[in-house]
C-alpha cells in the first residue's frame, strides 16, 4: 500500500521561503514520476513541479525560475524548494506519485497520478 505523508507547510510572507517534504512508503520511489500538486482556495487542482522516473523535470510557468523539486531516493523523500514565494502561491499543496512511466508533456497532469497524500498547506501573506 502506497502512502505519501507530506510536511513543511505553514505561514510565510511574500518573498520568503518554504521547502516542503513528501516521504514515500509502500514502493520504491525511485521507479515512479512524483510530483507537487496544489490547489488554491476555490480553484482546482494544477500541477506545479514533477520529476520522471529518468530523472526529467518539469515545472509550471507560474512557478519556473522559484521553485526547485529534487528526491532523495535513498530517503524515498520528494522535496520541493520554494523561494520567492507570491501571494497567488497560496494554496493546499499535495504529493503524488504514478506507477505509470509518463512522458514529459505528462507529467502535471493529475490524471496520470494515482497515489496521493492528503496536503500540506502553504500560506502567503502580504
Amino acid at each position: 500500500q502506497v502512502q505519501l505523508v507530506e510536511s513543511g507547510g505553514g505561514s510565510v510572507q511574500a518573498g520568503g521561503s518554504l521547502r516542503l517534504s513528501c516521504v514515500a512508503s509502500g514502493y520504491s520511489s525511485s521507479r515512479n514520476s512524483m510530483g507537487w500538486f496544489r490547489q488554491p482556495p476555490g480553484k482546482e487542482r494544477e500541477g506545479g513541479a514533477a520529476i520522471g522516473s529518468d530523472g526529467s523535470i518539469r515545472y509550471a510557468d507560474s512557478v519556473k525560475g522559484r521553485f526547485t523539486i529534487s528526491r532523495d531516493n535513498n530517503k524515498n523523500t520528494l522535496y520541493l524548494q520554494m523561494n520567492s514565494l507570491k501571494l497567488e502561491d497560496t494554496a493546499m499543496y499535495h504529493c503524488a506519485a504514478s506507477s505509470a512511466v509518463l512522458y514529459w508533456s505528462l507529467l502535471l497532469n493529475p490524471l496520470q497520478y494515482n497515489a496521493w497524500g492528503h496536503g500540506t498547506q502553504v500560506t502567503v501573506s502580504s
